[in-house]
């Protein structure tokens, strides 16, 4: 079964992310990204790329400027997810052959992205956009847009989000934060993956 929900590993380590990564994909997850403001991130993705591309799809987060999206070109990865909209970004990124998530929230930001060739939008935080104003902006968006929530999103909110009209989900903490190990990231994922498909019946 194929779940629109992207781990987020902020702060892991190179000497770690397998297995975080290994675990997270056993319970059922398989998009994964690694913000650009963790430890030897470049590393850490490079590992992802070379040892789990078969089984997930990796990406990178919190990516501000092309000259990160040159490197993660050369790394091969799937997609780029931005905290915010960069026109510069969005066009490196598809130019590379990448899937591009930028961060946006108000509709300007919305149409812009997708008229520089966002593959989806990433609504963050989500929690300052609210269901009320998703379903507003659903309305004037076009349609099979992957709109990603992303801040503030969690079992205890799926359901609501996905009636608003919410594609899928960007889950930080609620899987993984710095200093987690496996066990802990174990728990977590199978919660949110519980959660998930049943909010999403």
């Amino acid at each position: 079964m194929s779940r629109n929900i992207i781990a987020i590993l902020r702060g892991v380590r190179p000497d770690e992310v397998l297995e975080i990564a290994q675990t997270i994909a056993d319970s059922g997850i398989n998009q994964i990204e690694v913000p650009m403001n963790s430890p030897d991130v470049f590393d850490s993705i490079q590992l992802l790329h070379d040892e789990m591309k078969d089984f997930i799809s990796v990406g990178a987060g919190t990516v501000t400027n092309i000259d990160q999206v040159k490197i993660l070109e050369e790394i091969g990865i799937d997609f780029i997810v931005s905290p915010n909209f960069d026109p510069e970004v969005v066009a490196a990124t598809k130019q590379a052959n990448m899937i591009s998530y930028p961060g946006v929230i108000t509709p300007t930001e919305c149409f812009s992205a997708l008229k520089y060739g966002a593959d989806g939008l990433k609504f963050f935080p989500a929690t300052l956009l609210g269901e009320t104003n998703l379903i507003a902006l659903k309305a004037v968006l076009p349609e099979n847009v992957p709109l990603y929530m992303v801040g503030g999103v969690g079992p205890e909110n799926f359901s609501s989000w996905f009636e608003a009209g919410a594609t899928g989900f960007g889950i930080g903490s609620g899987i993984y934060k710095a200093g987690d190990n496996s066990t802990s990231v174990a728990r977590k994922s199978k919660l949110i993956v519980q959660s998930y498909d049943e909010a999403n019946k």
